[in-house]
């Protein structure tokens, strides 16, 4: 017995990195194999796409611009790795959701790295299995926005710091891990602000008061992690507030603290809203779930040879707790303010997928890893992570991206592209466009800063750079002048357009393409500068510039 248990813990101090390095590759491609099949979803996937591929096209890899203008909602690690990975592979789908599979391949590769460590390989790679087939996370895992590559850098910055602990309690050489806990915070932090480090900071220094180890605490005021810290995540926001003064206030302030404890943000939901949500989206799994045996499971205790893995008593283990604080702080932390997306608690799913492999384990306690049950329950997960992607292509495709131009219309280089009250984030992506969108609307609405929506983050984003703003961002009085020079045009639109823009109807606008929700009208300019060229009158509406 002694024998097994020494080869056990070699075992675990020398894991067989080639075949969890096999394991991670085959996560990535899992994750991968579907992420170019369906259109991106408005108005998110367009958005950070889009902005992206600015970045790819203009070579500045330091602003995000949102139309060619500051976009500071965010920082900018999603869009490197997404600029980066277009410049390879070209500009598609999947490349720009590439940042978002690298952000779950870390989240998966982590706790199955740490499972091994500090439990045994079956649970490890049971957990692992889960996680990646659990409907909400495939489909989060090839959703190109934020939450899955920040959940995955909090989902390192937990386990390192945990492994950093529990390394350093046996006596083991623990300061590397420490250190790539701080980097895991810093890329946390790039990639959506200080919720990279808030959260994983709250959920290690729960942990270490809940089991006591108050000595394990002070590794969050470890300098040389600050070092690396600061060194990793502070120069673009210097070199930011350097260049737009009132950078600090915007992105801190308001996208941080008044986007938190405010009300008047879009996707307002009570306190409740995401119990159903993990609940539903991570169905066949969840319903293995038994906190009874999860806490005491079958036969009382663990192996000899995984003595972290539960504690003496038969009760919850110090990894066990490590796990529930981890889920409890991200959930109860999206809960509090009013506005709540759904990918938001992506991060708190590893801790979720490790319950319930617990659960598995104490309901199938021998053979586990090739029961029936098992199988059955990953087959099922399976095909509905895929039938999700092919439910989000059917049901989330926005107007804008397909709004294809047909084979005889081009859009040249030295046209101009004109979206009326209205910005659709794909066109610029799906049609290629070289230039920036020149949008009209009523931009001097005093109502404009109380909504949440596009007319709102172009117009923060106008403020940094208020010249470019103004050749971007114009109001209906600037039609004439836009209009009327020997330059083609394209108008992009709701379908209800000629209601508000009655001149449409013209037969000088030719009616390119429509839906039922948009379209798109060309109109080739005098030949040459006229100002009279816009009085083409108000005729009587037509249905011909209205989509059906």
């Amino acid at each position: 017995m002694k024998s097994h248990e020494k080869s056990t813990a070699k075992l675990r101090q020398h894991p067989d990195w080639r075949r969890t390095l096999i394991s991670i590759a085959v996560v990535f491609l899992w994750l991968a194999a579907t992420s170019g099949l369906r259109r991106f979803t408005a108005p998110d996937e367009g958005r950070y796409a889009g902005v992206a591929l600015e970045m790819l096209r203009t070579g500045d890899w330091l602003v995000p611009r949102l139309d060619g203008l500051p976009f500071f909602h965010k920082p900018p690690l999603f869009y490197w790795i997404g600029t980066a990975s277009m410049w390879v592979f070209g500009a598609s789908e999947w490349p720009a959701r590439l940042p978002s599979v690298l952000g779950a391949t870390l989240a998966a590769g982590v706790l199955l790295v740490f499972g091994r460590r500090w439990a045994d390989h079956v649970s490890a790679a049971v957990a692992a299995v889960v996680l990646v087939t659990m409907p909400f996370f495939y489909v989060g895992a090839q959703f190109a926005n934020l939450d899955m590559l920040v959940a995955g850098c909090i989902s390192a910055t937990v386990l390192s710091a945990a492994h950093a602990a529990l390394t350093k309690e046996h006596g083991g050489a623990w300061r590397g891990a420490l250190a790539v806990s701080f980097l895991m915070a810093a890329l946390g932090v790039l990639a959506k602000g200080l919720i990279g480090f808030v959260l994983p900071g709250a959920v290690f220094l729960a942990w270490c008061l809940v089991t006591r180890r108050f000595r394990a605490a002070r590794m969050l005021a470890w300098w040389p992690g600050w070092c690396i810290f600061l060194a990793i995540a502070a120069p673009w926001f210097i070199a930011m507030q350097w260049r737009y003064p009132g950078f600090y206030d915007y992105f801190v302030v308001t996208q941080h603290f008044r986007r938190f404890t405010a009300a008047g943000f879009n996707n307002a939901h009570p306190f409740w809203f995401y119990g159903p949500v993990i609940v539903g989206l991570s169905l066949p799994w969840i319903l293995w779930i038994r906190w009874q045996a999860v806490a005491r499971p079958r036969g009382g205790h663990a192996p000899a040879s995984t003595p972290v893995l539960t504690s003496a008593n038969g009760g919850l283990s110090d990894l066990d707790w490590l796990m529930l604080v981890w889920f409890i702080v991200i959930v109860v932390f999206f809960s509090l303010p009013k506005s709540k997306l759904i990918g938001y608690v992506l991060p708190a799913l590893p801790p979720l997928a490790w319950f319930i492999a617990r659960s598995l384990h104490a309901a199938t306690p021998t053979r586990w890893m090739t029961s029936s049950k098992l199988r059955w329950t990953t087959g099922v997960a399976a095909v509905i992570c895929v039938a999700s992607v092919i439910a989000a292509d059917r049901l989330g495709s926005p107007p804008g991206a397909r709004l294809y131009l047909p084979a005889e219309e081009r859009v040249r280089a030295d046209d101009q592209v004109v979206m009326l009250d209205a910005y659709y984030y794909e066109i610029p992506f799906y049609w290629k466009l070289t230039q920036t969108v020149t949008v009209v609307s009523d931009w001097q609405d005093p109502a404009l800063l109380l909504h949440d929506n596009w007319r709102n983050e172009l117009s923060d984003a106008g403020r940094f750079e208020p010249l470019s703003a103004a050749a971007t961002l114009m109001n209906r009085t600037d039609l004439p002048r836009l209009l009327c020079v020997p330059r083609r045009t394209w108008l992009i639109g709701s379908s209800a357009s000629v209601l508000t823009s009655p001149w449409l109807v013209n037969p000088r606008f030719v009616l390119v393409t429509h839906n039922k929700e948009a379209a798109v009208w060309r109109f080739d300019g005098p030949q040459r500068p006229d100002a009279s060229c816009f009085g083409l009158g108000k005729p009587a509406l037509s249905s011909a510039g209205v989509s059906s």
